[in-house]
């Protein structure tokens, strides 16, 4: 019996050593997929002497400041225009660098009080999230679905405003923040809906839109999601453990499983 309990008070304090010497790894994200990744991994991450310290937020106010002033080593929730976009209204040394691309989410046109495009009519509310990059997107998508005109050479560069479309319906367009659109929908006819503000809502831009951005579009090329740290960071030892635990089938499984397309392939097994 004195055998037994040495043998377990040898484990717990072994396992209370191993605990003290784990790196914190602190990271914000947004909850689907990107807070649910890192969930998935947080023992593979503590195989690889990193505590996950994880703080999951809806908005996409406080990530990037946030990570630029050291609250946070990381953070997961944006895709490549919008880091871009942050960079160059950020001071140099608050300046953040993209790693470890993992997904694309795809924009989606979903129902509202209609069902579907040709049920579509003049005068129609359409709701579009209001950021730049965001709304630039919608606008595109919403003209690739043949509900609108944008002048001729836009491009996913462009900032575009409700004022710009060429507009044959006169639909309105209620542009509201991002993570409002989903609960707009029943004061709608439609609403272009973001991939992680659809997915908080049980929405999946594969079954639910009625109209979505294909992998293979210019969009899905362009807007993939991945994480951020500062830019003396970007080879840090705690992102080459991320990426070593994100690049793996069960991500690549979650990732599809919620409606999106994975951005990496999974590394043969050693």
């Amino acid at each position: 019996m004195k055998k037994l309990v040495s043998i377990l008070l040898a484990l717990v304090l072994s396992l209370t050593a191993l605990s003290a010497l784990a790196e914190p790894l602190t990271v914000i994200a947004t909850p689907s997929p990107h807070a649910e990744i890192l969930q998935l991994i947080e023992e593979d991450l503590a195989a690889l002497g990193y505590e996950l310290d994880l703080e999951i937020v809806t908005d996409y106010v406080v990530e990037n400041p946030g990570t630029a002033a050291g609250d946070y080593m990381a953070n997961f929730f944006q895709h490549i225009p919008y880091l871009n976009g942050y960079n160059a209204t950020a001071d140099e040394k608050d300046q953040l660098a993209g790693v470890i691309p993992t997904h694309f989410e795809p924009l989606g046109i979903y129902p509202g009080t209609k069902s579907s495009l040709e049920d579509i009519a003049e005068g129609d509310t359409i709701v579009v999230p209001n950021d730049p990059t965001n709304m630039t997107r919608a606008f595109l998508l919403l003209a690739d679905a043949g509900l609108i005109q944008l002048p001729e050479g836009t491009t996913l560069d462009s900032i575009v405003t409700k004022y710009d479309v060429i507009n044959p319906l006169g639909l309105e367009f209620l542009d509201v923040n991002a993570e409002l659109a989903p609960t707009m929908r029943a004061d709608a006819a439609l609403a272009v809906i973001n991939g992680n503000n659809a997915a908080l809502n049980n929405l999946n831009p594969n079954t639910d839109a009625v109209y979505a951005e294909k992998p293979e579009s210019l969009a899905g090329q362009s807007y993939v999601n991945l994480f951020a740290v500062r830019t003396e960071n970007a080879d840090a030892d705690f992102v080459k453990a991320l990426e070593k635990c994100v690049f793996t089938q069960k991500v690549y499984d979650l990732i599809v499983e919620r409606g999106f397309v994975p951005t990496f392939e999974v590394p043969a097994a050693e």
